[in-house]
């Protein structure tokens, strides 16, 4: 705004608006309420206000309030006719009118569109970018067998993004492979149920119930028991999960198949589900995945 030819009065209600709404939404979303002591929707709204800035404070959402009877030069700017008068700024810019939205749950919604829109870090966190290289990291020395090692960055990258699902999956997945099944349970356990539902987080617990199925037992007597009764599924069952537990996941696959083949509702479907949860484990996106799941089809439909 320029401030030439000003007075003082309208020079100070400018520093204001900079310090209080321009300045914070550079990297925030600011809620600028225009409202007046006499009105009498505004006072209605105001509390609903203030509890929504201070749930999503955190999210990277923030409130400023323009008394339009002190701040006529400021009404004027936004061509404010009517109050109260909400919107969300962003960079500077309104970005949203949230004027028709007077419940929580209702201005909830549009700011939980916004924050996924703009992509607006919560307040504090490490911005993606610094943290997307080191999943990767975390990732690559995981798949080449070093379970330990990426344990150690998983956790370092915690400490940065301590809520973030692609990290607790990758630390979760590398303390099942480095034996500290526990522990990966206690991380599990300790999340909120939002958390607990995320894709990635999905994908730890299944490694970590294919881990423990069953320990990593000897395998000759339960193969001797298939050579003589092939149809005896609990020996398969057993025979797959002790190959699931030591890293055999072709074996594992291969077991399970041919239950399913022979009966796929035995034990209620017990196969499947072992199946499913065993491609989960390993991600769904994985090409060995993808493959695996290609026979099951060719099983179930041919």
């Amino acid at each position: 705004m320029a401030t030439l030819g000003l007075s003082e009065a309208e020079r100070e209600s400018i520093e204001r608006f900079e310090r209080d709404v321009i300045q914070p939404s550079m990297s925030a979303i600011v809620i600028l309420d225009f409202w007046a002591e006499w009105c009498g929707p505004c006072k209605q709204l105001s509390p609903v206000l203030d509890k929504v800035a201070q749930d999503y404070a955190a999210k990277g959402v923030k409130l400023a309030k323009i008394d339009v009877d002190q701040e006529k030069m400021l009404a004027a700017q936004f061509r404010i006719q009517s109050i109260p008068t909400v919107y969300a700024i962003y960079r500077g810019q309104p970005v949203a009118d949230l004027t028709n939205y007077r419940s929580e749950a209702q201005i909830k919604k549009v700011l939980d569109q916004l924050l996924g829109q703009l992509k607006i870090e919560p307040e504090g966190a490490t911005p993606e970018t610094e943290v997307e290289p080191l999943i990767a990291m975390g990732e690559q020395i995981l798949a080449e067998g070093d379970a330990p090692r990426a344990v150690g960055i998983f956790r370092q990258v915690r400490d940065m993004a301590p809520d973030n699902a692609e990290v607790i999956g990758g630390l979760v997945r590398a303390l099942v492979k480095a034996g500290e099944s526990v522990e990966a349970r206690s991380i599990l356990d300790e999340l909120s149920q939002d958390q607990a539902k995320k894709p990635e987080v999905a994908r730890a617990r299944a490694a970590l119930e294919v881990a423990t199925a069953a320990p990593a037992a000897e395998t000759p007597a339960l193969e001797s028991r298939l050579a003589i009764n092939p149809d005896d599924h609990e020996a398969r069952f057993e025979l797959a999960s002790a190959k699931m537990a030591a890293g055999d996941r072709d074996g594992a696959a291969d077991a399970l198949l041919e239950i399913i083949g022979r009966d796929r509702e035995w034990n209620g479907g017990a196969a499947r589900r072992r199946f499913l949860q065993l491609l989960e484990a390993h991600g769904l996106e994985d090409p060995w995945s993808s493959a695996q799941r290609r026979r099951l089809s060719a099983l179930l439909f041919t």
